[in-house]
């Protein structure tokens, strides 16, 4: 780890380690194919309407989904970031191997069918990255990599569903990112219904900010 600047030193900087939701090599581009056209029309449907998460999921095809009557804001749905914790191996830039990613895009794909998911994606190792500390005015950049690896992130996924409870069953029906011992961890993403105190010109500010990221 070092100030901006510094020499990395590690060859083949340029190409792109991917992680197992990630990888499109053949024979996984038609199955990837297929979830990006299911996720592309989940996509699509938020640009104009809302999509349907109250669907019920087809029999074997993931977690019960139990009606749902709300949250204390009147809520029906939530979303959540899947958070797959670094490990040594993704740290080093140690690519998934053939069975891994067959187990990796079939989890992927129940997760387009069943409509929850909203994105997922890999991340290339911290070596690659930077940090910006903030003090102040000053900003001071720092390269990676950052040696801290359990506190790390190698992937993701965004999800909607309709508790933490349906949240943490999908998780656990993920294969194990790596072959070796890891964490995922799930986290709720705010809402504007969090802010009480955000004025009425804050949340039409919000609103407009949604709407053209949507478009």
């Amino acid at each position: 780890m070092g100030e901006r600047g510094a020499s990395l030193g590690a060859p083949g900087l340029h190409q792109r380690a991917r992680l197992p939701w990630e990888d499109v090599r053949a024979p996984q581009v038609r199955v990837l194919s297929r979830v990006a056209h299911t996720l592309g029309k989940t996509r699509g449907a938020r640009r104009g309407r809302a999509p349907r998460f109250d669907a019920w999921v087809e029999p074997g095809s993931g977690p019960a989904r139990e009606p749902n009557p709300g949250d204390e804001k009147g809520r029906t749905t939530m979303k959540f970031m899947i958070l797959v914790k670094a490990t040594k191996d993704s740290e080093a830039g140690k690519l998934p191997d053939e069975t891994l990613l067959s187990a990796m895009m079939k989890y992927n794909e129940e997760l387009a069918r069943a409509g929850v998911l909203l994105d997922l994606a890999g991340l290339q190792a911290s070596s690659k990255g930077a940090r910006v500390r903030f003090s102040g005015t000053k900003r001071t950049v720092i390269d990676g990599p950052f040696s801290e690896t359990k506190e790390l992130v190698a992937g993701f996924w965004l999800i909607q569903v309709k508790s933490k409870a349906e949240a943490i069953e999908w998780v656990k029906r993920c294969p194990n990112p790596f072959h070796e011992d890891c964490e995922i961890e799930i986290r709720p993403l705010f809402e504007m219904e969090d802010f009480p105190h955000a004025s009425a010109e804050t949340r039409a500010r919000a609103d407009e900010v949604d709407r053209t990221i949507r478009r």
